[in-house]
């Protein structure tokens, strides 16, 4: 059973790995292939849109069709993708490509999760589940150093990397994870995703008190600021104040090596010491006024610590409130989690798409849009924290 569930995990660390490589090499191949910010973000967004809507399909299908056979391939999509990204030349194939990892990514996540389930007692599930979600976030927040440490030798080579990872990780994955035939499947198995689709809104509806509305608005700003403040990031620092690549990769890997320390070791003392709103309040304001010396601060390393402390405290502030969601209700935890992955994933499609528009019209706008909704969030939890007393 360890073994089988360490072959999920290190699927699923390799696909997140994959997803976020493109962040350090976007301005090489926009200035490459004179392509606009825009487009750049409309790249980064269809990922997030592809993934959000084939989500509650394939976690229907993979009831049907099977685990094994969905993780499968899914891995092998992963590694046609990145092949694909690779070779392209055109931005129609550049963005063919994201859209099959957000697709790779809709078919092999959810269903490693429902695999977690089905194999797992309701004992140890919340443990394996926890560590499927440390590799979502452990690829994802790894990803954009590495790719930029691979990128010195080519700015495709880590594409080619991540497609040959994929394959030998699908080759693993057909000879160690168990046939259908030998897994014990329930039937009560969550898929949030799929209760949003057949009903669940009316559920969730009778949920939205105040404090859950206050607390869904401030996923989406989350997601839309980190998405957008990140999509652009390496676009802004290398043709606004001349990062090279070795720049871009040293500040994405620090980013990787903190976030992954302060989410291990010190996330439980912080919400301990402050509780989860003043600990959503300062990551707010952190990263607000991060984002206004990564605007104005054109000294490098002054920049590079800007930059960390407006990573560092996003990737706060999503465990934060994901926490004090679940505490907000004890019933349909699926349910919310489903709407939180929603909320989540319509952010990281927007975020992109107007960060890009606004890099093509001037270098700050974007930012300011990032500062607006982050001042704003912040004032919205003393209100918040006033609801919570009043709903206790």
């Amino acid at each position: 059973m360890k073994k089988i569930i360490a072959v999920v995990i290190f699927c699923e660390f390799l696909i997140c790995l994959g997803m976020s490589l493109i962040f350090p090499v976007m301005p090489f191949i926009k200035n490459e292939y004179h392509f606009s910010a825009f487009d750049m973000g409309v790249m980064s967004s269809l990922f997030a849109f592809v993934q959000f809507v084939a989500s509650p399909v394939v976690g229907r299908v993979s009831d049907k069709m099977g685990r094994k056979p969905m993780l499968v391939w899914g891995l092998l999509i992963f590694s046609l993708a990145e092949f694909v990204f690779a070779l392209a030349n055109q931005l129609w194939l550049f963005n063919v490509s994201r859209a099959v990892d957000g697709l790779s990514a809709a078919m092999f996540v959810p269903t490693s999760m429902a695999l977690a389930a089905d194999l797992t007692s309701v004992k140890d599930r919340a443990k394996v589940i926890g560590w499927l979600s440390a590799a979502f976030s452990g690829g994802l927040i790894l990803g954009p150093g590495l790719g930029g440490i691979l990128a010195n030798i080519n700015y495709k080579f880590p594409f080619w990397v991540a497609g040959i990872l994929g394959i030998v990780s699908t080759l693993v994955a057909m000879s160690l994870l168990p046939s259908d035939s030998d897994e014990r499947f329930q039937s009560t198995t969550e898929n949030p995703e799929g209760d949003l689709l057949s009903g669940g809104w009316a559920q969730v509806k009778k949920l939205l008190s105040p404090v859950m509305i206050t607390l869904f608005l401030m996923i989406f700003i989350m997601a839309f600021g980190l998405a957008g403040f990140e999509s652009i990031y390496s676009l802004y620092v290398n043709e606004v104040h001349n990062f090279d690549l070795q720049s871009i990769a040293l500040v994405l890997t620090l980013n990787g090596i903190i976030s992954l320390i302060l989410q291990v070791f010190f996330f439980d003392r912080m919400v301990q010491w402050w509780g989860e709103i003043r600990v959503i309040r300062y990551c707010f304001f952190a990263s607000a006024i991060g984002t206004v010396f990564v605007i104005y601060d054109h000294s490098h390393w002054q920049l590079i610590v800007a930059t960390l402390v407006v990573f560092e405290a996003f990737d706060m502030l999503r465990p934060a409130i994901t926490t004090l969601l679940t505490k907000m209700s004890k019933d349909n935890q699926g349910l919310l989690n489903g709407v939180n992955m929603s909320l989540t994933s319509v952010g990281n499609i927007i975020g992109p798409l107007i960060s890009g528009a606004l890099l093509d019209i001037n270098y700050q706008y974007p930012y300011w849009i990032v500062i607006v909704f982050l001042m704003g969030s912040f004032i919205i939890t003393f209100g918040l924290q006033r609801l919570r007393k009043q709903s206790a």
